[in-house]
């Protein structure tokens, strides 16, 4: 079991490549709780691979003990935001985890995804235990988890230190780039996709393309985006430069939900 972090800046493709990695991991694992901030995984649903509920201001109310009856009855399930503040989706967030940790330690093969991670674990304020015990001692616990989001310098240093392996495509701000050096054992700046080639030298062979230093990619076709490049790195010591493009999905990846225009 592993503690993934998973980050980029917005437009990168972060949720897709998310929800393909869900793709894979919902058959394979007895639960997958996904932590859904902005209604972004309906495709998961409507392929049929996992079930759908929200937390609104009725579930709100909801204890541990409550999602962890509705979890058991429904083993992949995305929880969706509806009709909440963040603090209130952070406290309920913290009830969803309590209840999938208990039933991690019942020897189930359990991963939760807590997407929009600097919301539930933001780097100011004291993170609720759950989710605290969650980025640290989670893994011996059985409970896999991936923390996703586009804002990394927002996002509790605990997650991001703990994490055993790591997934980081572009960003262009100077703030995100400093906490990709706080945490990657390589320069940060290849991460940066307008810095232009570095020097070779300074990166591990893994990195280079054709023998160069260019900073991560992103692939676009008729002004749409049809891949980006990414570096996976672990605590082993494994990094390897990995591109979406040509990747394919067998669900559809909808993204954040438009808002809808109420009629008078």
């Amino acid at each position: 079991m592993t503690r993934r972090l998973i980050a980029a800046k917005s437009g990168w493709g972060k949720s897709r490549e998310l929800q393909r990695i869900m793709e894979v991991n919902a058959p394979e694992k007895d639960y997958l709780l996904v932590l859904d901030l902005k209604d972004e995984y309906r495709g998961l649903v409507k392929g049929g691979l996992a079930s759908h509920f929200i937390a609104g201001p009725r579930e709100r109310e909801w204890t541990a003990t409550d999602w962890q009856a509705l979890l058991s009855a429904n083993p992949k399930t995305v929880v969706a935001r509806y009709q909440i503040g963040i603090v209130e989706w952070r406290e309920t967030c913290a009830r969803l985890i309590t209840a999938a940790r208990r039933l991690a330690r019942e020897g189930n093969e359990v991963v939760i995804v807590v997407e929009e991670a600097h919301f539930v674990a933001p780097q100011t304020g004291k993170l609720p235990d759950a989710v605290k015990g969650l980025a640290t001692t989670g893994r011996g616990e059985g409970a896999a988890s991936m923390w996703v989001t586009q804002r990394l310098a927002e996002l509790d240093e605990t997650v991001v230190a703990q994490a055993d392996e790591r997934l980081l495509g572009g960003f262009t701000s100077g703030n995100d780039l400093n906490k990709v050096g706080k945490s990657a054992e390589y320069p940060p700046e290849i991460h940066n996709p307008v810095a232009g080639t570095q020097r070779a030298e300074k990166y591990p062979t893994e990195l280079l393309v054709d023998g160069e230093a260019l900073p991560l990619r992103k692939f676009t076709k008729n002004g749409d985006t049809v891949g980006s490049e990414w570096i996976f790195s672990d605590d082993d010591g494994n990094v390897q430069r990995q591109t979406t493009k040509g990747t394919e999905m067998q669900t559809t990846h909808y993204g954040t939900r438009a808002t809808e225009i109420i009629d008078p």
